[in-house]
């Protein structure tokens, strides 16, 4: 089988990238080991910025998340008790954000590429990259039980950490960051009302809260764990007591509580692969960069990474052009080492460092009055939360990049 761009992954960043080669005529195939139940019906979060929400519905995949997201102008800041609102909208020129889950945004992706003809080949098995630094790359699988091979113009590596593109990028060419926070992560989903009408982050003590949402009566909440504790110390009542206790205001509210339904720990990190590309492989979203949750950005530069390879591929395409295709690394990598600033800021300045001595804690509290009331502070949050544009130039660079 041949195509113009071989795809490896149906999350978010290849479905999106398949999407906007469509637009422009260019064929894609998109292998992807699970199955669709899988990846449809995987509950995971999903706060889109401004610039998101901008690609989905350009790529026509935006009317029911208008129609049954959860937009947000702000967000909430809590410490010593006290809530403070943060107008994101104001301070950001207008921008918003969306509360719609992961898995919606992927069931609209996936209906959008067969309504426009195209297949998405699940359950793939023993994917492998071949000849990757050629003008006619590789990637071969097994699909029932059968050995395929699919020669591509190029290859877009959009399989998450744990996939095999980043890895078929020379070890020695590599250049990788990887940072683990000294915090975890309890995640709940409750049968419950919402807690606020935008996300609360609350700063506490006994550690970081965020009170989340997803519908009227399905709720995401976290609490900041040992991240080597075992879940099953965490009884729901535990849950529950822990989350009041960190949430609480001063005047008496609490959060509202209900059957929790699923609920897991997981580990804090930071990861950036500065090779994003090599060869004809290019590699976007998870593949090539993680980033702690706090910061709202994993889904949202997965996006914009496959905004600047479509148009890379389009130029190609086009017009002979390798100019974008050939900066695609260095283009990515100034908005994701910003968003991984962003994410590394909100976890030291929300979550409660157990090394911290007085005078390190006194600091965090004095920074969280700060940037949640003077308008610097606020406007460096809401221009960081809702996204920040995509840099296809150096700041003071002379020459100017004509589409």
């Amino acid at each position: 089988m041949k195509t113009q761009v071989g795809i490896i992954g149906a999350g978010p960043a290849g479905l999106i990238l398949a999407q906007l080669l469509q637009l422009q005529g260019i064929d894609s195939v998109i292998l992807e080991r699970k199955s669709r139940n899988n990846i449809e019906g995987t509950v995971k979060a999903g706060i889109l910025e401004q610039t998101t929400i901008d690609i989905l519905r350009e790529i026509g995949v935006g009317s029911r998340m208008d129609r049954e997201g959860h937009f947000h102008n702000g967000n909430y800041f809590q410490f010593n008790g006290q809530r403070r609102h943060i107008d994101l909208k104001k301070y950001s020129g207008g921008k918003q954000v969306v509360v719609y889950p992961q898995h919606e945004a992927i069931i609209d992706l996936v209906n959008a590429r067969y309504e426009n003809g195209k297949d998405i080949i699940f359950d793939v098995e023993d994917v492998t990259l071949h000849e990757i630094d050629t003008n006619q790359p590789k990637i071969r699988y097994c699909k029932n039980g059968l050995d395929e091979e699919l020669v591509c113009d190029f290859i877009a590596g959009c399989d998450g950490f744990h996939g095999p593109s980043r890895h078929a990028i020379p070890e020695n060419i590599r250049k990788e960051h990887l940072h683990f926070y000294p915090f975890g992560w309890l995640g709940i989903l409750s049968d419950s009302a919402p807690a606020a009408d935008e996300l609360i982050y609350s700063n506490h003590d006994q550690g970081f809260a965020l009170l989340s949402t997803r519908t009227p009566t399905l709720q995401r909440h976290y609490l900041q764990v040992d991240p080597y504790d075992d879940i099953a110390n965490w009884s729901d009542d535990r849950i529950w007591s822990e989350l009041t206790a960190r949430t609480k205001t001063n005047d008496g509210w609490q959060v509202p509580d209900g059957p929790i339904t699923s609920k897991g720990i997981f580990q804090m990190r930071s990861f950036v692969c500065e090779t994003m590309q090599y060869g004809r492989l290019f590699i976007a979203g998870d593949a090539a960069h993680t980033v702690p949750p706090t910061g709202a950005k994993g889904l949202n530069l997965a996006a914009t990474d496959v905004k600047v390879m479509s148009r890379g591929i389009t130029e190609y395409y086009q017009k002979g052009s390798t100019y974008i295709l050939d900066r695609y690394s260095e283009i990515c990598l100034r908005r994701v080492w910003k968003a991984e600033r962003f994410s590394y800021f909100m976890t030291r300045l929300l979550h409660t460092n157990p090394n911290y001595d007085s005078f390190e804690r006194g600091v965090q509290l004095a920074e969280l009055d700060y940037y949640t009331s003077s308008e610097a502070g606020l406007r460096t949050i809401a221009e960081n939360y809702v996204g920040l544009p995509i840099e296809w130039e150096k700041a003071g660079d002379i020459k100017s990049l004509i589409i």
